[in-house]
């Protein structure tokens, strides 16, 4: 619920005259909950990976309302935020461009935009992280990198030259897929139980826990393949029509076997359902029907 003074400031808004000095003199947070629908939080966001390699370059996108005019970008040093950039030019998002990832522009960033007299609260931080900064660390497995849908697979993270006593493991390519993390001088990760999705290339990396946004080098690609297929199939029956669906997830690295006899197994499932159909259809026409719509029953007359 809001304070006195926050009312008393909402009131005040309402008058033309002073608005401009209050938006001079107070910060948003001090308005209540006056422009919370005209102001927005702004959206930060990173246009590839937030893991970025040494000196590689990243592009932070920051989205806030037509109505702005002027855009700026934050990193948080010390617990202080410090501006680094701004962006001029009423436009409904704003893009910030970081050419040289290192030790010094890796952070937490945030962002917000100035609409009419004040500026927006800040946006949600964005963690940028900069890799290759000390030598790679080994990933390995404890059993094949070749699993059937259903089974668990334990990876280890470890270095030999750097005691690291944190871990993160990602999978190449995916960007959505979040990236687990690991205390200890070694990382230990359990994936499962696994399915097609879970196929590709995993790295890790090591860094410390005082410095989170510096990491190193990635590890070398370990393959993961998942063996085998699902299919699940449904069908629904309207008079004579018949649909069916086939839903098939495959490996790269399919047995062709098992799929000629899947193929086959299906050829005979839909042999017999059609067979089914017949009978029914056959059975259908043998019932005596008095007019066309049977259903329908007929009108009464009265004398």
């Amino acid at each position: 619920m809001a304070s006195n003074s926050q009312r008393s400031t909402c009131l005040c808004l309402l008058m033309g005259e002073a608005m401009w000095v209050l938006l001079t003199f107070f910060k948003p947070s001090e308005l209540g909950l006056c422009f919370l629908s005209e102001f927005p939080t702004p959206i930060i966001s990173a246009a590839t990976s937030t893991v970025v390699p040494w000196n590689g370059s990243v592009r932070i996108i920051c989205q806030g309302t037509p109505e702005a005019f002027l855009y700026q970008l934050s990193l948080m040093k010390n617990s202080t935020p410090i501006v680094i950039e701004y962006r001029m030019g009423f436009q409904r998002e704003a893009e910030f461009i970081i050419n040289h990832m290192n030790t010094t522009t890796a952070g937490c960033y945030q962002c917000q935009y100035r609409k009419k007299y004040h500026w927006s609260e800040k946006s949600k931080p964005l963690e940028l992280v900069v890799t290759g900064v000390y030598d790679k660390p080994i990933l390995s497995a404890d059993q094949s990198h070749v699993l059937k849908p259903g089974e668990n697979i334990s990876f280890q993270c470890r270095s030999a030259h750097n005691l690291f006593n944190r871990f993160s493991l990602a999978k190449e390519g995916d960007t959505s897929w979040p990236q687990q993390q690991h205390e200890g001088y070694q990382g230990n990760f359990i994936l499962g139980p696994v399915h097609p999705d879970f196929a590709g290339s995993y790295r890790c990396y090591g860094w410390h826990s005082r410095s989170p946004y510096v990491w190193s080098a990635p590890s070398d690609a370990l393959e993961l393949s998942v063996t085998g297929c699902r299919i699940g199939i449904e069908w629904t029956m309207a008079n004579t029509c018949l649909f069916l669906s086939l839903t098939s997830l495959d490996s790269k690295k399919q047995d062709y076997v098992m799929e000629n006899s899947i193929r086959m197994g299906m050829a005979g499932l839909i042999l017999v359902v059609v067979l089914v159909i017949l009978a029914e259809y056959w059975n259908g026409h043998r019932v005596p029907h008095k007019e066309d719509c049977w259903e329908l029953a007929a009108p009464g007359w009265s004398g």
